[in-house]
């Protein structure tokens, strides 16, 4: 069976996927389409094994291990291995999309940390040429704030924001990771004007935030998958300087559209 590449650009890393899997090299098409670059040169490289049963059934989390340049990624639906200096890595798992969504995930976070920046459990909209951050835990808002968005806004995501860093600015990136939407956001970044920091009131209502409460919250809602001392030195890192440049904001609202008036 003759083997297969197609490659992946979230955030300007291009990721190409080597199989000889036809269905699965489809299903990654479909998965990933608007996010789905031509080049077949890429700094990351992984070898994908189709699996007709689970590498290791488990009900166990994610687990995220590195010895040496070695990241040892695992679940039990997928087993999967990385080089970080050489950027090649090797996947196996089944046919189905959300083993290869987790990875990405997992290898995404682990780039963007060796570069000062990180994935947020967030929503992200574009407008007037600037990004705009709404951070929350399930529930907090994410998809109401992206659904009550204007029509000259561009919906970056609605739940996993991609977070660049990139000369000393930041920048956010649209993703494929969608939320209760269930769509992906467009393939376009954006400068980072503010983060706002979601909650349901009885009001709208934007409240300033102290840089240590901003840190916990960003902290909190930073996805980071290993239990890796020198990760968490890096992800620490990245939010405080995250903060020095971009101002955080607490940010009660309605579902009422009114409260983009406030955004800006």
């Amino acid at each position: 069976m003759r083997e297969q590449a197609i490659t992946i650009e979230i955030g300007g890393h291009p990721i190409l996927l080597r199989t000889k899997d036809d269905y699965f090299r489809q299903l990654v098409a479909d998965r990933y389409a608007g996010f789905i670059s031509s080049s077949q040169a890429a700094s990351f490289e992984f070898d994908v094994d189709v699996l007709s049963t689970p590498p290791k059934p488990s009900d166990q989390d994610v687990l995220v291990e590195r010895r040496g340049a070695i990241w040892r990624m695992q679940r039990g639906d997928f087993l999967a291995q990385w080089d970080s200096t050489r950027g090649r890595g090797h996947i196996q798992q089944t046919a189905n999309p959300y083993s290869i969504d987790s990875v990405l995930r997992i290898v995404h976070s682990l780039i963007l940390a060796r570069e000062g920046g990180f994935l947020l459990h967030a929503a992200s909209v574009i407008r007037n040429g600037h990004a705009f951050l709404f951070a929350g835990v399930s529930g907090a808002g994410k998809t109401t704030i992206s659904r009550l968005a204007p029509g000259d806004a561009t919906l970056l995501t609605d739940e996993i924001s991609y977070v660049r860093r990139e000369c000393g600015n930041y920048y956010a990136c649209g993703t494929p990771f969608s939320g209760e939407l269930q769509r992906s956001g467009e393939n376009c970044a954006a400068p980072v004007r503010s983060l706002f920091f979601l909650e349901h009131g009885p009001e709208n209502k934007i409240e300033p935030m102290s840089q240590p409460a901003a840190l916990r919250r960003l902290l909190r809602n930073t996805l980071f998958f290993a239990e890796d001392e020198e990760l968490v030195k890096r992800i620490f890192q990245a939010a405080g300087e995250f903060l020095d440049r971009v101002p955080a904001q607490g940010l009660t609202f309605l579902p009422d559209p009114r409260v983009w008036s406030m955004i800006q």
